[in-house]
């Protein structure tokens, strides 16, 4: 592979017409802290499979951390996207194993899908 894994999940994940398993080793492993639930997938394409899920409409990046980690890459994103006309945000954070060139590992922390309403109300809450 030529291309960064991590700069290919992050381009596949703000296309939003699903996610390749071609980056991901054979038996990547996602570790997946949702609100109210912990999951974990094994192999390439169910991983790819659950990202897909997620990531199925056009998102925008409005903030990226990397931050190199031995073996990998600690991602922190902050990620906005519309859905029938209503807007969405959610923050995340992706612990990301390599295995040369591919992603042997990535445990995942999301906050969950904010709506126009939670988004407003957070705001409110911070004083913006």
């Amino acid at each position: 592979m030529t291309t960064n894994p991590i700069d290919q999940f992050l381009t596949e994940l703000q296309a939003g017409v699903g996610m390749s398993a071609a980056y991901w080793t054979p038996d990547a492993h996602l570790d997946a802290t949702v609100p109210q639930w912990r999951f974990e997938q094994d192999g390439a394409e169910a991983v790819a499979a659950t990202f897909s899920g997620w990531y199925n409409v056009p998102i925008s990046i409005d903030r990226v951390t990397r931050t190199p980690v031995p073996g990998g890459e600690t991602v922190e994103l902050d990620l906005s996207w519309a859905e029938h006309g209503m807007p969405f945000a959610a923050h995340q954070v992706h612990l990301i194993e390599l295995d040369g060139d591919r992603i042997a590992k990535d445990t995942t922390f999301c906050g969950g899908r904010w709506s126009a309403s939670l988004l407003a109300e957070m705001g409110a809450a911070r004083g913006c």
